[in-house]
């Protein structure tokens, strides 16, 4: 039986951090849920951690992994079992992190590909102190990603909405240009699908990822480096404003 992905529901639902649910199997430290508001890896982004607290236990989540039955890695399952009343509690600053991220390469990969000919997003990865994205056919010179930074940094102080709903592949397609979306890769059955739209018309992208109700949450981006990685494609770092200080 498919688990219930909580976070899915609306961009408000991606701010709470607390749930109960109950155990729908369990092998070893292996527990899948009926519901979650955990996030597993998935589509780019990491998974989030927090606890899991339950009659006569506790523990920690290590890790988050599944697309239907979403299956949670816990460090015990002391007096867990099938049926048991779990409570869940995400770790906040690592989830708030995610989503700045994926709100912000959602910009950035938009901004790529209105500034430079239709240079598509070929993968990205989301983590809490620094992301990348990478992009073909391009190679960035360093006046370029000047550009880029400072029109999404505008952008991300123009204090945008961002939102999610579910829209139907030809829906998606009628607004935009389905190489930057990414449609055409999806399978021609995927027919409907959830959307993260990013103003009214600035950008719309099929996501199941969690995201930031308002761009002014982000704080400004800033690039890292880049990195050739063959054929034509460059992998682009960035942090934001309070994340990855260290690096």
């Amino acid at each position: 039986m498919a688990t219930e992905k909580l976070w899915m529901d609306s961009i408000e639902a991606c701010y709470q951090t607390n749930f109960k649910a109950t155990v729908s199997s369990i092998k070893e430290e292996n527990l899948v849920l009926d519901r979650t508001l955990f996030y597993p890896l998935g589509g780019g982004q990491n998974w989030d951690l927090g606890t899991l607290t339950w009659d006569g236990g506790e523990s920690e989540i290590i890790e988050v992994r599944g697309r239907d039955e979403i299956t949670h890695l816990l460090e015990n399952t002391k007096n867990l079992q099938k049926g048991s009343e779990v409570n869940g509690n995400i770790d906040w600053q690592r989830r708030h992190a995610h989503m700045r991220m994926h709100t912000a390469q959602h910009l950035v990969s938009g901004i790529v590909y209105e500034m430079f000919h239709g240079t598509r997003t070929v993968g990205n990865q989301i983590h809490h102190d620094r992301s990348r994205i990478d992009f073909n056919p391009i190679r960035f010179e360093d006046e370029m990603l000047q550009r880029v930074v400072s029109q999404v940094n505008q952008i991300i102080d123009s204090s945008l909405g961002v939102e999610c709903c579910v829209m139907t592949r030809k829906e998606i397609n009628k607004l935009m240009p389905p190489e930057r979306t990414n449609m055409d890769l999806l399978p021609a059955s995927v027919n409907e699908l959830r959307v993260v739209k990013i103003g009214d018309g600035l950008d719309l992208c099929p996501c199941a990822g969690t995201h930031v109700r308002n761009l002014s949450e982000i704080g400004h981006i800033r690039i890292l480096g880049k990195k050739s990685k063959g054929k034509g494609t460059q992998r682009i770092s960035y942090t934001l404003d309070g994340l990855g200080d260290e690096l």
